[in-house]
């Protein structure tokens, strides 16, 4: 990638330097080729629930549009109806309720349609269906001496690998259980004692995080400016000790000779503890790149964080139509 000239932001001891009045929005005509030339992803580490990746070369605007899309309209499927048939456990219905409804699924909300408002029952199609029914009984089969729960009770403690999934039509054909459970079975749902039971059924939907938080597919989705630091001039012996300790671990390197290098600034939290040591803080230039966007992603498990983003992409692209073709229409 050719190098390009970078948009700072300096970071002095009481202000922000370069800090732009519109945000990165400037009122000048949208420059398609200048921004498809600049513009670049990055993806720096990928896992399966977790992705560090960069936006290089775009405004704010739209580096924000992307992680309010993901955390609230990309879709997913959740626990949206609880019918209580026996609930004697100590946890009140509504709140057990409101637990069910945070566990996360496996469900790939693209294989399912929205259930519509006025629909009284699901589909097939928009609609999973899931049952737990727990008792809690003394163990007589267990020494009396013991007092750990696990000998003195069967069924203490509630988990999610007790929900039980209950296909609907021909649901059984196209899934397995194993692909619309919940993504971990050992989310503790409740505490039990003997003559505590549950009887629920649970009934999911798709949704999006705008409607209740519970729907959202991520965990977090967050995004920083692209740290940069500069050193003005050389720094050893105990002062290049001293600004080591003045940034997160590894931005700042000890070379053999005791002179102090730049090692890694990405990772640099920005805090500005330099500028509390006289002898050191003319040493340093802070700054972070105004166009430069690390983003985190964290997915709670039923897609992947990268199909989160591409979804988002997706989202934000037929919004943007939905709106060229109303303004088409005058």
């Amino acid at each position: 990638m050719p190098k390009r000239d970078k948009p700072l932001v300096l970071l002095e001891e009481f202000r922000v330097k370069n800090a732009p009045e519109d945000y990165g929005m400037a009122d000048k005509k949208w420059n398609f080729k200048k921004f498809v030339k600049g513009f670049s992803i990055d993806i720096k580490r990928m896992e399966n629930s977790e992705m560090e990746f960069d936006l290089i070369g775009i405004q704010p605007a739209f580096a924000n549009a992307f992680r309010r899309l993901m955390l609230s309209e990309v879709p997913s499927m959740a626990i949206e109806k609880v019918m209580i048939k026996n609930n004697t456990s100590i946890i009140q219905d509504e709140v057990l309720a409101h637990r069910l409804g945070l566990i996360p699924l496996k469900a790939d909300p693209r294989l399912f349609e929205y259930r519509p408002e006025d629909a009284t029952e699901g589909t097939e199609f928009d609609t999973l269906e899931f049952t737990l029914k727990v008792k809690c009984t003394a163990n007589t089969a267990q020494s009396k001496d013991s007092y750990r729960t696990e000998d003195l009770y069967i069924n203490h403690s509630v988990y999610s690998s007790q929900i039980k999934w209950h296909p609907i039509g021909n649901q059984a054909s196209v899934y397995k259980e194993a692909d619309v459970g919940s993504v971990h079975d050992n989310i503790l749902i409740s505490k039990m004692r003997p003559g505590h039971e549950l009887d629920l059924h649970l009934v999911a939907v798709k949704g999006i995080g705008k409607d209740h938080a519970k729907f959202s597919p991520v965990a977090t989705a967050s995004y920083r400016l692209l740290p940069e630091i500069k050193l003005t001039r050389e720094v050893s012996g105990s002062q290049a000790t001293l600004l080591q300790s003045c940034f997160s671990p590894g931005v700042i390197g000890l070379g053999p000779d005791g002179k102090a290098f730049v090692r890694d600034a990405r990772y640099d939290t920005c805090s500005r503890n330099v500028y509390r040591y006289d002898e050191i803080k003319d040493a340093v230039i802070l700054s972070r790149v105004r166009d430069h966007f690390i983003f985190n992603v964290e997915s709670v498990g039923a897609m992947s964080p990268n199909i989160i983003f591409v979804e988002a992409v997706k989202i934000l692209k037929d919004k943007c139509k939905s709106l060229l073709d109303e303004l088409n229409k005058f």
